[in-house]
């Protein structure tokens, strides 16, 4: 059944308003004492919780960029690795996100577990992988992921799915009897560099615990509680 706008502003989608669907978190909580002593820590002991499929694809997180005007961004893709120096993701270096990256290298994370009640957001500043650990990630996926990465041109208009179609075809023939499929030059990965990473843990009445790591050190090693200061948040 079709939603309905309604005069009073309200939106219907049969007898639901969708102002009125609301559930109450009381999966955990989240205290000081609770935290690992770094955020990278924190993030993989939760992560480790629910990645047996408690949640469906619970690396998958939403990446905000800017453009220069301003405008930000938002689309979903997946995290691929996880270590003190960052969040690692890989994608086409001409797609719209690259692109605003290159131009404005603030950007933010969100990992959304829905199913625990958690959040993750993530700021930072985002940056090149080398081209070794792009090779290396590239040849440790399917085949028809590396045929698809080539069929792309990611964020560019296409006249119908058949073109899309027919490239990926293009590509398939071109490759048949290549064993090792040659990484694209447009194609790479990008290291979050974290300057601050929240925990967010739904709770009753709408007073959720938040608790952000702020990164305050210079020491390099990020694994040191040091580097690192911790502040509760009004939700």
């Amino acid at each position: 059944m079709e939603a309905t706008s309604n005069s009073d502003g309200s939106v219907t989608n049969g007898d639901i308003r969708v102002q009125d669907l609301r559930i109450s978190y009381e999966q955990g909580v989240l205290t000081e004492d609770m935290l690992a002593a770094n955020p990278f820590d924190q993030f993989t002991r939760w992560f480790a919780e629910f990645a047996g499929g408690t949640i469906l694809e619970p690396n998958a997180m939403v990446v905000s960029t800017v453009d220069p005007a301003g405008q930000p961004t938002s689309r979903t893709v997946l995290l691929k690795e996880i270590s003190p120096a960052g969040f690692t993701f890989f994608t086409n270096l001409t797609s719209t996100k690259s692109t605003q990256i290159s131009g404005n290298p603030y950007v933010s994370l969100l990992f959304p577990w829905y199913e625990l009640h958690r959040q993750v957001l993530v700021t930072g500043s985002a940056e090149l992988i080398p081209r070794t650990a792009v090779e290396e990630y590239f040849w440790s996926r399917p085949r028809d992921s590396q045929i698809g990465a080539w069929a792309s041109e990611q964020s560019s208009e296409l006249q119908s799915r058949e073109e899309l179609d027919t490239k990926f075809d293009q590509v398939n023939e071109k490759f048949a009897t290549t064993e090792i499929i040659p990484v694209p030059e447009f194609w790479g990965g990008w290291l979050v560099r974290a300057s601050s990473i929240e925990f967010w843990q739904g709770r009753p009445s709408r007073l959720h615990d938040r608790l952000v790591f702020r990164l305050t050190g210079t020491n390099s090693d990020l694994t040191k509680p040091a580097n690192w200061s911790v502040t509760r948040l009004s939700p």
